[in-house]
């Protein structure tokens, strides 16, 4: 990445501007680029002033801490050349009109006198200066740079410890554990694998399962990517057999003997249906079945008040997705998400960029990522989203028939410890015809409430004594429902 940097910088863009939160890493890179073209290299905050530094060490300020005004001042009077100027969080001070003003005259010298601006923030420029600006991403970290990280953290913390530290890792585990990491940054990695070790005084393969709970934990806080445990099987999904088939046929499609056989990764499942019918349930049983990391894109975190941030996060949260490779990409309820981009909206066009970068990516990427996509509302889907090409296919996951209604019985009979031989499933099954996986689950719950107010156990009767007072959502919005599924019958594969 630092020679694409390299590149830039010999090109005679004068100004780059790399948004990250990952601050340190962009700095390395920004350094090692300019080192490697053998320039001058200055570094400005608004803590440590305008420092010179070298490969080794930093040197005395050549403008004290403060305001960015005089650092500008100091390069426009002292006329450097060939000079790479880092700015770390110059984009608030980017509102002075003084400051912007100095800025815009020291680009247009660079012309001349051959100096690059690297502006480094964690928040998008303003709009004025982004016209001038090249923007660069740096990616997320490579496997070789945590990899460097860990021998880096292991080797700080035996030297900080007063305990003996070991390494037990064979070369299985050590790749495991790297796979974890991807994702995360180079400081969030270190922190996540100095708790691990400092937990026990060892890096072990017992430490991976802490290692992704902790990671998990780090991506739920940040961004609007959400890492969800996938500890489910098929066999916990009632019904759905013709989505179990297909789904089976391509555990192996993201293998290299899949690769040598002539096939691409696939691609992904649009499944649509009546709520509660276990759409979001299929996304953890594959990502179990098919031992890969889930995560969910969370639609209510893309959108942010500052424009330009909601387009960010969404290409933070797809280079992320990239990042952790192969992996399961689940959006829930997608029509939440987009919904105005098939239709008039108020937003000014913020949703319909929006979609189209995704539908952009979706058709493009060729990263082993499997995308599951949700959705309860037909009409608020822009038709260019289900054709194929973006998705492998587009399921109809309707409400469960009579024998999938009796296998969702038994599996959540046999999840509460109770013995479905000992129940009359049959009936209960007949009596609740149009009632959805969600709702026979919450069933069961009522009716064990039910038998434990009255200090009894659960019997068939307390089934059908729930059935009796529960009205299913296909009653209580049956027209919506009946829309649905007649709209999916002929243009959807059925899922069970």
């Amino acid at each position: 990445m630092s020679e694409n940097l390299s590149s830039l910088i010999q090109a005679g863009h004068p100004l780059i501007s790399i948004q990250t939160v990952d601050e340190p890493r962009a700095e390395f890179i920004a350094r090692d680029a300019a080192f490697a073209l053998d320039r001058n290299v200055f570094i400005w905050s608004l803590t440590t002033g305008l420092q010179p530094v070298t490969r080794i060490q930093a040197g005395a300020p050549v403008v004290t801490a403060g305001n960015s005004l005089p650092a500008l001042e100091y390069l426009k009077s002292s006329h450097p050349l060939n000079t790479v100027v880092i700015f770390k969080d110059f984009a608030p001070h980017c509102k002075d009109a003084r400051i912007h003003r100095h800025l815009r005259d020291l680009i247009i010298a660079s012309e001349t006198n051959g100096n690059c601006f690297v502006l480094i923030d964690s928040q998008s420029l303003p709009e004025e200066l982004r016209l001038f600006s090249h923007h660069y991403e740096i990616g997320w970290p490579s496997t070789a740079e945590l990899d460097d990280a860990v021998k880096q953290t292991f080797r700080r913390v035996k030297r900080q410890s007063q305990g003996e530290i070991t390494l037990r890792l064979t070369k299985r585990d050590h790749e495991q554990l790297l796979q974890t990491l991807r994702g995360l940054t180079i400081s969030q990695a270190e922190k996540v694998v100095a708790a691990a070790i400092n937990d026990d005084n060892a890096l072990t393969a017992a430490d991976l399962p802490r290692i992704i709970d902790s990671k998990r934990a780090v991506l739920n806080s940040t961004g609007a990517l959400e890492s969800i445990a996938a500890d489910f099987n098929a066999a916990d999904i009632g019904g759905l057999k013709r989505l179990k088939v297909w789904l089976k046929q391509r555990r192996g499609g993201f293998t290299q003997k899949a690769r040598n056989f002539g096939i691409e990764f696939p691609r992904g499942v649009l499944m649509l249906g009546v709520p509660g019918c276990g759409k979001s349930l299929c996304a953890k049983v594959v990502a179990a079945d098919w031992k890969m990391p889930l995560l969910r894109l969370d639609p209510g975190v893309l959108y942010q008040k500052f424009v330009g941030e909601t387009e960010n996060q969404l290409r933070q949260a797809i280079s992320q997705a990239e990042s952790m490779a192969p992996v399961i990409l689940w959006i829930d309820e997608i029509e939440k998400a987009f919904a105005s981009a098939s239709a008039q909206s108020a937003d000014g066009g913020l949703s319909k960029r929006m979609f189209g970068t995704l539908l952009s990516w979706m058709q493009d990427h060729r990263h082993p990522i499997f995308i599951i996509a949700t959705a309860n509302d037909i009409s608020a889907l822009p038709p260019e989203l289900m054709r194929k090409g973006r998705f492998d296919e587009v399921f109809f996951v309707d409400l469960p028939t009579h024998a999938s209604r009796r296998s969702i019985l038994e599996i959540h009979l046999k999840r509460r410890k109770r013995d479905p031989e000992q129940f009359d499933l049959e009936t209960v099954a007949d009596h609740s015809d149009g009632f959805s996986g969600s709702e026979l689950e919450q069933l069961i719950v009522g009716a064990l409430f039910s038998a434990f107010s009255n200090q009894e156990e659960l019997a068939t009767c307390h089934l059908l004594n729930e059935l009796k007072n529960t009205q299913p959502l296909s009653v209580l919005n049956g027209e919506r429902i009946t829309e649905l599924r007649n709209w999916a019958r002929n243009r959807c594969v059925p899922a069970d």
